[in-house]
Formats: structure tokens, sequence, C-alpha cells
């Protein structure tokens, strides 16, 4: 995504016009306009004012990505009872189709067991509720997955 767009995506965003933008940073609509249409770029002190006013650091601003923003949005759209509605096997298992296959390869009930005992660990070593115990030991196996593939 360019500058631009981003420069647009987060005023909007913040629930701002172009109009309400530029009175705050003390510069004509018109200029907030080229900024969002690439016509020009806002300078070092203004990009850091509009990253301040977006609520977001400036490499944010910068290297927004759109589509990681969206999804978080739809994540705190979300609501518990969408959630529970939602096969999210099988809406990964579209991108990963091992998730839609392993059960017929692997014997699950060992790998099972031991998850139960690291769940249980954590839920009474540090009074985690199950979601809570659960999330950290995704937390963790996901930091050990990613520092393997930089072994």
């Amino acid at each position: 995504m360019n500058l631009g767009k981003s420069l647009a995506d987060a005023r909007k965003h913040k629930g701002l016009s172009q109009e309400e933008t530029a009175e705050k940073l003390g510069v004509s609509r018109q200029t907030v306009s080229k900024w969002e249409t690439g016509e020009t770029l806002p300078d070092i002190q203004q990009s850091k004012r509009l990253a301040v006013l977006y609520g977001r650091t400036l490499d944010e601003l910068i290297a927004f990505d759109l589509n990681v923003s969206e999804i978080q949005e739809v994540i705190d759209r979300t609501g518990e009872e969408v959630n529970e509605k939602i096969d999210w096997t099988k809406a990964w298992g579209k991108k990963y189709p091992v998730l839609l296959q392993y059960k017929e390869e692997v014997d699950v009930v060992p790998y099972a067991e031991e998850l139960k005992k690291m769940l249980r660990n954590l839920e009474n070593t540090y009074q985690y509720n199950q979601l809570d115990a659960f999330l950290v030991l995704k937390d963790i196996l996901a930091g050990v997955w990613s520092a393997g593939k930089t072994e």
C-alpha cells in the first residue's frame, strides 16, 4: 500500500474528515488531499504529527498493512457468540490442508494427554483460567516454532 492510501485509511479509521485533519495540523484541506492522493508528501514533522493524531507510530503509518489492520478490526468486532459458530479448523484448513488431514494420520491421544498436563500445570501454577492457560501454551508453542525456523 502506498503512503497516501495509508494516510487516508488511518484518517478514516480515526473518524476524521480531511477538513478536521487539516484544522488540527494547521494546513489546508487541499494539502491533506494531496498527501492522500500521493501528489505531495508530508515532511517529517508533519508525518510525526499525523502519526500522533491517528494514534499510530510513524513506522506503522509508513508501513501500514491494510490486511493486518482489517483482520484486527474483524477480530475486535467478532463477539463470542459468533466466534463459537465459526469452524476455525475448517476455515484455516483451506490455507493449511494438514489441519483437515492430520487426524487420519496422527495418533492424537498421547499428544493430547501431554498438552492436558501442560494446561493443568499452567492453571495450577499461575492460577490461569482454562482459556488463559490455553492461550499462554499456544503462544509458547508459537515461540518455539518461530525460534526453530531460524536455526
